[in-house]
């Protein structure tokens, strides 16, 4: 997902005033003020990196981040099926080689083949300078993914100063992660698009500046990025380490069952597995002995996975329905049944982090929600809302009582076993999905609605129909997956705000438009300190909760990895990030040692 970093180590010179900053494109490395507080306060401020809150933790000297090897040998191939998308695409096919734009299904990996505003060179050697960097800015904002459109909506203008100054302006007040979002969009060639059309589909390799250019590939199959022998960010520090497989490939199935397959046949080499069915009962395998399995923490914000409501839809305006939805899924028996116990309940959009709400507010979040008292519901203001623990059975009656009690308050009444509306209308509910793996999880929650009078169907479509139906916000109730960085800020309103709600393309999946949000929203872009920040998201997350805009599923802390024992890693893990294949290597003795066993 895009949205603003915590920090990005950068190096080189720059100048600073109100809402505008000098870059440096034309070097090996990029200079920004060391705090976006800098920005505002209109001093001058140079130092070799950027951070949210000016909490650097590199020097300026650093020779390569600490969870590297700087010394990591190169070669080899790495595969997996992508575990994560941003953009257009898609885990299930693609058809296109523009990820940036709305139109088409985006081939994973190609953030690969570009370089942020450090970008210095193409990869057919011809230079790329601070007029190449003020073209991509103002074309993605313009025809960019209406995701990368929302997140620069601060961002007003680049020009070129000269070829190697890069001069950006904001708006007045701009939210605090723009500059730290711009910083890591790709740099792409002016003369390339000179005679092409940026907003269209392709399947023609584009002219990148990033460590991997595009290999073979087979659309809806696989795809191969060719590591860039000479590129010339190889020594960077931040790339010290990095970038280490000649060849990076990402395999494409439409069922899960059938990936796993293939990796038990070693067509990839490394596998995350998310389906708890597969992890405790299919690794037995002949050849597992070659394989590796590990359960590493993931300590970055879970975020929210769930049935996400479009509440767009008139017959999903009351809130009390929703709730009723909430209530009529049994957590404790899927959990227990389809996945092994392996699961937590999520509760919060800010899940496994310390900006979820907990407890009643203290008052820095009192002081927030206090202006719109009149307007929230009162349990805003005291504990937040937290989804029902069922007795596991599958039919909890007691929740399901309460459920039936919560529906006629919705002006929805049963006749002939049907729960109908105000003009006798019977409420039907579609649940739209692209693959087969969540049928299992759907199916005892169908059936309790059915319960409650509720007609509800249950559509498997392809990954085409699908994306264009989500984009298009075609639908009632489909399942998503997001989490937020470890310092949110204009990411939020892709999400939940009013704006987003009516964007198409954007990640406001439930169509939330409420002023409150949009406020508290606007509290946390503009916090000046970590803390103000932390508050304002657990106020917003009290308020979310409390709208009942989504039925939670679950989360775990951790990975779950799989893969052939033909690969090696650096000591230490980034914190927040899997670092594979970023960080690992091939191990060119574990590969022949695995080849000798057969």
């Amino acid at each position: 997902m895009g949205g603003g970093l915590d920090r990005r180590p950068c190096g080189g010179r720059t100048h600073t005033r109100r809402n505008v900053l000098a870059l440096g494109a034309g070097g090996l490395a990029l200079a920004l003020p060391r705090s976006l507080a800098a920005i505002e306060s209109g001093g001058d401020t140079e130092t070799h990196g950027l951070s949210a809150f000016g909490d650097l933790k590199y020097p300026a000297d650093f020779t390569h981040l600490d969870y590297v090897d700087p010394h990591a040998p190169k070669g080899g191939t790495f595969s997996q099926v992508g575990p994560e998308r941003q953009y257009n695409q898609s885990f299930l096919t693609f058809n296109s080689l523009n990820t940036y734009i709305l139109k088409g299904d985006g081939a994973q990996g190609m953030e690969l083949t570009f370089a942020s505003l450090m970008a210095r060179a193409a990869d057919d050697g011809s230079p790329l300078n601070a007029h190449d960097a003020a073209f991509s800015l103002t074309i993605l904002k313009a025809k960019g993914h209406p995701i990368i459109q929302q997140f620069l909506r601060d961002f007003e203008n680049a020009q070129a100063a000269d070829a190697a100054t890069l001069v950006v302006h904001f708006a007045e007040k701009r939210a605090r992660d723009v500059p730290l979002f711009l910083a890591t969009l790709p740099i792409f060639s002016r003369a390339y698009y000179a005679g092409r059309a940026f907003e269209e589909t392709s399947l023609d390799a584009p002219l990148g500046s990033g460590p991997y250019k595009v290999g073979r590939f087979e659309p809806g199959r696989f795809i191969e990025y060719e590591r860039v022998r000479d590129w010339w960010g190889a020594q960077l520090p931040v790339a010290r380490g990095h970038n280490n497989f000649d060849a990076v490939r990402f395999e494409y199935y439409r069922d899960r069952d059938v990936a796993f397959e293939g990796f038990t046949a070693k067509n990839y080499l490394f596998r995350e597995e998310f389906t708890s069915r597969i992890w405790a009962t299919r690794y037995d395998f002949p050849a597992l002995r070659d394989v590796k399995r590990e359960v590493v923490p993931d300590d970055t914000p879970s975020g929210a996975q769930g049935w996400f409501i479009n509440t767009r839809r008139e017959k999903f305006k009351d809130r009390r329905l929703r709730e009723a939805l909430i209530d009529a899924f049994d957590f404790e028996w899927t959990n227990k049944t389809i996945m092994y116990g392996s699961y937590e309940r999520t509760h919060s959009v800010f899940q496994n982090s310390d900006m979820m709400a907990s407890g009643k507010p203290g008052p820095e979040e009192l002081a927030l929600l206090e202006p719109f008292r009149d307007t929230l519901p009162e349990e805003v203001f005291g504990e937040p809302f937290s989804p029902p623990v069922s007795d596991g059975s599958g039919q909890d009656r007691s929740l399901l009582r309460k459920a039936n009690q919560l529906l006629p308050q919705a002006g929805l009444a049963v006749k002939a076993g049907k729960r109908v509306n105000a003009r006798g209308e019977p409420i039907a509910i579609e649940f739209l999905i692209d693959e087969p793996g969540l049928e299992p999880h759907h199916m005892p929650f169908i059936k309790n609605l059915g319960v409650l009078g509720i007609d509800v169907t249950l559509r498997l479509v392809d990954p085409v129909q699908y994306r264009a139906r989500v984009d298009q916000f075609d639908f009632d109730i489909t399942v998503a997956r997001f989490s937020f960085s470890t310092t949110p800020g204009d990411s939020l309103r892709s999400y939940f705000s009013s704006a987003a709600a009516t964007l198409k393309g954007s990640q406001n999946l439930a169509g939330i438009a409420d002023p409150v949000i949009d406020a508290l929203i606007d509290q946390i872009i503009g916090a000046e300190t970590r803390p103000t920040m932390v508050n304002a998201c657990r106020a917003l997350d009290r308020v979310i909760r409390a709208g009942r805009y989504w039925i939670p599923h679950w989360y775990k802390p951790t990975h779950w990895f799989a893969y052939w024992d033909v690969f090696a890693r650096p000591a230490a893990n980034p914190r927040y990030a899997r670092g594979v294949p970023e960080t690992w290597w091939y191990d060119r003795g574990k590969a022949a040692k695995l080849e000798r066993a057969g």
